[in-house]
């Protein structure tokens, strides 16, 4: 077994114009100062890091490396979460997810898509030059606006759908698998990955290709009223990210699942900090250690109450006290004996 890395932390939700959170030097001296090990690095932040450059350039890497390194951190993963959302967008949403891309990509569905891919195609490389085996990213969503099968859904429209997401992530998965690296989607609401049954279907339909994997966040799953447990049972080989994040879902006579269209802080199920929600963490990493995944604990701060400065100081903590350091030995060793076939044959009875 493995012992579980960190506490680490994502620095999307903290990037700000004000200081230490507008660079990355700030930003990494005050991760450090809070108990972080690791920082996970989201690629649309060029004020973090220069994509592009960071895939044709390994000094420009080893610089980047070192100049985390020199807080005591490390870089846990890249990640390209708005950028693999644009990878596929039903029309009905590019108005809205046209705020991902950058103001020339914008009111032009198939440019911005071809700049996603670019995108997708410099963190292979990027990540690859960093020294970085792992990746996170969105799935996007063609069918999303289906997921409540009224009106009724035509035959063959679910398999489509995932045969042209296929079709879009295929080349860029094979990219990735060129640097070594794994494409890990993170399981999320809105996306056409959300769940274990859609996981499956998007891996069957990429031809069980070996660089699909999840980035595992037990919030989003609560959300769904979805044993996050028994997920980690169904799919533990394939989990090679972390997110540690919070929630809750308090259902009530006039709100459920889908929420009434209300803001965050009035929906039934709510991001939380972590410790602040309903996720059984405890049996999550006892989980992930036992099944031996390999992965970095990752913070990542979203709560509809909680100040980020006070989810972020509370993080480090919270996923150190969590940590278990894979024990080596059996409790019973102790009592063992040196292996005797004769003696085996004894107890068993054999002749």
């Amino acid at each position: 077994m493995k012992t579980i890395k960190g506490p680490a932390v994502f620095l999307a939700q903290f990037m700000d114009d004000k200081e230490p959170f507008n660079t990355l030097d700030g930003l990494c001296k005050w991760a450090s100062e809070l108990g972080y090990k690791g920082v996970q690095i989201p690629t649309w932040e060029t004020r973090l890091i220069d994509l592009k450059k960071a895939a044709e350039s390994k000094t420009y890497c080893d610089e980047l490396k070192g100049k985390v390194n020199s807080y005591g951190l490390e870089i846990t993963e890249l990640c390209t979460h708005l950028q693999g959302q644009l990878v596929a967008v039903h029309p009905a949403y590019d108005e809205m997810f046209d705020n991902f891309a950058p103001d020339g990509y914008k009111n032009n569905p198939k440019k911005r898509q071809a700049w996603a891919v670019d995108q997708l195609m410099y963190a292979a490389k990027a990540s690859r030059n960093l020294g970085i085996d792992v990746h996170g990213t969105f799935s996007g969503a063609l069918l999303w606006h289906t997921f409540h099968p009224w009106p009724q859904r035509p035959p063959g429209l679910v398999e489509l759908g995932f045969k042209e997401l296929a079709n879009r992530w295929t080349p860029i998965l094979n990219a990735f698998d060129e640097q070594g690296v794994d494409v890990c989607y993170e399981v999320h609401p809105g996306e056409d990955i959300h769940d274990g049954v859609t996981f499956e279907r998007f891996l069957e339909a990429t031809g069980n290709h070996k660089r699909v994997n999840i980035l595992y966040d037990p919030s989003h799953f609560v959300l769904q009223q979805l044993d996050y447990i028994q997920y980690i049972d169904f799919y533990h080989e394939h989990i090679k990210m972390f997110h540690v994040k919070d929630s809750e879902f308090n259902s009530t006579g006039k709100k459920g699942a889908f929420g009434g269209y209300g803001d965050w802080i009035d929906r039934a199920g709510r991001y939380r900090s972590p410790g602040d929600g309903q996720i059984d963490f405890k049996t999550i990493f006892t989980k992930l250690t036992e099944y031996n995944c390999d992965v970095w604990a990752v913070m990542e701060w979203e709560c509809c109450i909680k100040s980020p400065e006070q989810g972020a100081r509370e993080g480090a903590p919270f996923i150190a006290s969590h940590i278990i350091e894979a024990t080596e030995k059996a409790f019973d060793d102790f009592a063992g004996a040196e292996t005797d076939e004769a003696k085996l044959k004894r107890i068993l009875g054999i002749n």
